[in-house]
């Protein structure tokens, strides 16, 4: 069994054309969420039952968010999608050329479809500012 790092993690956004999807990096991240999440647990139990029992229901997720450093350029862009569901994933694995990292997803792809909300974060003396961004999921995730 190997394990991977969360280097060379990226918040992808798609861009639909007909039947094909282009994928850009959207920002760079400094974390990401779960990718999924528990399911609610029904219960099945009756009279007849020493103890409870139950089947698993829906899966649950959340809001997902993202942490990014501030800038006012990416902070615009983003602001420019808000509102509107839009294609993201999250893609793990990329090539590395002349100090430069290109999203390959060869390590996993995780797509959905989502609204995106962002601000800037709190801050306090000798910090790097922050934005948050949460994307509202409207899909399954799915790896791809």
């Amino acid at each position: 069994m190997s394990a991977t790092s969360t280097y060379k993690t990226f918040l992808m956004h798609g861009t639909v054309s007909g039947n094909d999807t282009t994928w850009a990096k959207l920002i760079d991240i400094k974390d990401f969420p779960d990718l999924g999440g528990d399911p609610d647990l029904l219960e099945t139990t009756t009279l007849s039952d020493a103890m409870k029992t139950f089947i698993m229901g829906i899966q649950n997720n959340e809001g997902m968010n993202f942490t990014a450093n501030y800038d006012k350029s990416d902070y615009t862009a983003l602001k420019a999608l808000e509102g509107k569901t839009e294609k993201y994933a999250v893609w793990f694995g990329a090539t590395v050329s002349g100090g430069v990292s290109t999203p390959t997803g060869t390590e996993g792809k995780f797509t959905f479809d989502g609204q995106l909300a962002v601000h800037v974060s709190g801050g306090s003396v000798n910090e790097v500012r922050n934005m948050a961004i949460t994307i509202a999921p409207s899909t399954v995730i799915v790896e791809s």
